[in-house]
């Protein structure tokens, strides 16, 4: 005889099941959180820094 599935447990597995699919789609689509992009934009603001620092020739005088 087959398995004795209870109707009401699947459907809420099921609902879950697509719901975690939904957040991690979420999650990929709005990518990270805003203390996260504002530690990179701070890395990027510090590596631009460093750079232009050490920069041979002035942009204004090519």
């Amino acid at each position: 005889m087959g398995e004795i599935v209870n109707l009401r447990q699947a459907r809420k597995r099921r609902k879950r099941d697509d719901d975690a699919a939904t957040a991690e789609a979420n999650r990929l689509k709005h990518g990270r959180t805003l203390a996260e992009r504002k530690v990179q934009q701070a890395e990027e603001t510090a590596r631009d820094a460093h750079l232009d620092a050490h920069r041979l020739t002035s942009e204004a005088d090519e």
